[in-house]
């Protein structure tokens, strides 16, 4: 009996995570925001109905008490989540909410499958997480001068960084971070938000050559300190974000060309350099042959997909534990080989439509600072993801990046929970915009009214017969007066 209710769910959540990705394109087909509001309900029961599925088949196979109770705190975080956002901020983004836990949802069911304390951990940091960053989109909104701090961005980033250099933990090959109490915090994930803050604000100074310079060869600095401590995935987000910043703010392709040639001719420099990355190229190009030696894990990564096939093997039926760190880097296959192709590929394009309500937001804003950051901040996301995506399914050598929202990692997780959350703060500047700009339109129109009401007013002034009866008395008694005197002379 429980073959047969995990047979047909894994067909159910299927179907279930394809209507919910048909909704997060279809939305925008809708100007009606009672439709919009309707459609977005339906996200919502979707994402319940593939979380409750997917716990009371793990359920079944655990026959665990407290994998029940993990799903009763699950659900009131995700729902606490869905009506808080709105509740405090009614201008903020219903997609991106409804994306955001809809990630967080996939992230926490393979990862309840995969190691049940991991999850717990991921969903502790996931709920202080969401809770701190409720506050983050009043921020945004009422400090002004964000975009003034352009030296403290730059000085918080690279002292972040060189702390790492210094007395960071070696972690596959990369000094990544270092551990506080227990806690193990990675710098560079949270350096990405500020570093977008900081050529954000560069930008926003000055577009001069001689800005351009030094925004570069700051840039070049975050990177280099990356590279030195091995951190090669990391480096190369700043690196591609930097370019997408710079050509969007300029419009000059000579930088990014000049970037692009920079970065390749690094890219060659660092395969020599270190043998890790010369590892990491070498089984990209052929895991199979080098099975013993360093290919293991892109190898039952790709035997994990192939054998989930479209629709996947269903939980808990097939081996993702064979996938060295399947929760954290490799988690995608994880996803496949259990949930299916079909499902995998519906979570990437849920990250997509993410990433287009980022680029939706920064298109609206008319400030050159909030503009750049949304910009800067969907590259970063949609890039991290390409990375993961793109190692695990052998299309690039894999660079060591977390799936965003997904992926085991406490780091990971907050920064990208910030990212949203600042993303939220911008829809709220986008509607404040609207607003002074409405106003401005108003102020423009009544003082346009009342410059043609003073001329209208000095138009009758000068046409009214009222002036014309006291001439006349004037030139009267004048003329009466002259006569008199004539009369005296005679």
């Amino acid at each position: 009996m429980v073959n047969i209710v995990v047979e047909l769910s894994k067909y159910l959540m299927v179907l279930l995570i394809t209507m919910y990705t048909y909704l997060c394109f279809s939305i925008f087909g809708y100007y009606d925001p009672y439709d919009q509001k309707r459609m977005l309900r339906r996200q919502n029961v979707l994402m319940f109905l593939i979380h409750i599925v997917a716990f009371a088949v793990m359920y079944l196979e655990k026959q665990d008490v407290k994998i029940l109770a993990f799903y009763a705190i699950q659900v009131i975080l995700f729902a606490a989540t869905i009506l808080m956002y709105p509740l405090l901020y009614p201008q903020s983004s219903r997609l991106v909410i409804n994306n955001m836990c809809m990630l967080l949802c996939i992230g926490m069911v393979i990862l309840t499958r995969l190691n049940y304390n991991k999850a717990v951990k991921q969903y502790v940091i996931a709920a202080g997480g969401i809770a701190i960053c409720l506050a983050v989109p009043v921020i945004i909104r009422k400090f002004k001068k964000l975009s003034e701090w352009r030296n403290l961005y730059a000085v918080a980033g690279i002292a972040s960084l060189a702390v790492v250099v210094v007395v960071g933990q070696v972690s596959y090959g990369a000094k990544l971070g270092f551990t506080i109490g227990g806690i193990s915090i990675q710098p560079s994930e949270l350096v990405k938000i500020v570093f977008v803050f900081f050529v954000a604000s560069s930008f926003k100074m000055s577009l001069e050559f001689r800005n351009i310079v030094i925004t570069t060869a700051l840039a070049a600095f975050h990177v280099l300190i990356l590279v030195v401590s091995k951190d090669l995935g990391a480096a190369l987000i700043i690196f591609v974000v930097y370019l997408a910043m710079l050509y969007v703010a300029t419009h000059q392709f000579l930088y990014v060309a000049a970037g692009v040639g920079a970065g390749s001719a690094a890219s060659v420099a660092a395969y020599y350099l270190f043998g890790h990355v010369r590892t990491r190229v070498v089984v990209w190009k052929d895991p199979f042959a080098n099975y013993d030696n360093g290919g293991y894990q892109v190898a039952q990564s790709l035997f994990a997909m192939g054998t989930g096939g479209w629709f996947g093997m269903g939980l808990f039926q097939g081996m993702p534990e064979n996938i060295p760190v399947a929760d954290e880097d490799f988690i995608f296959s994880a996803i496949s080989e259990e949930l299916g192709l079909i499902f995998a590929l519906c979570m990437i394009l849920v990250c997509v439509s993410c990433y287009v309500m980022f680029l939706n937001i920064a298109m609206q804003l008319h400030d050159m600072f909030y503009k750049m950051v949304a910009l800067g901040l969907g590259t970063c996301y949609i890039f991290q993801a390409f990375l993961n995506i793109g190692g695990v399914t052998k299309f690039i050598p894999s660079t060591g990046v977390t799936l965003p929202l997904v992926s085991y990692g406490g780091s990971s997780l907050l920064s990208t929970l910030i990212m949203f959350a600042i993303i939220q703060g911008l829809y709220i500047v986008r509607e404040d915009e609207e607003e002074d700009i409405e106003r401005r339109k108003k102020e423009r129109l009544r003082a346009k009214r009342n410059r043609q009401a003073l001329k209208e007013r000095a138009r009758i002034a000068g046409d009214v017969p009222e002036r014309a009866p006291g001439s006349k008395a004037k030139r009267q008694e004048k003329s009466q007066g002259k006569a008199r005197k004539e009369q005296r002379i005679r």
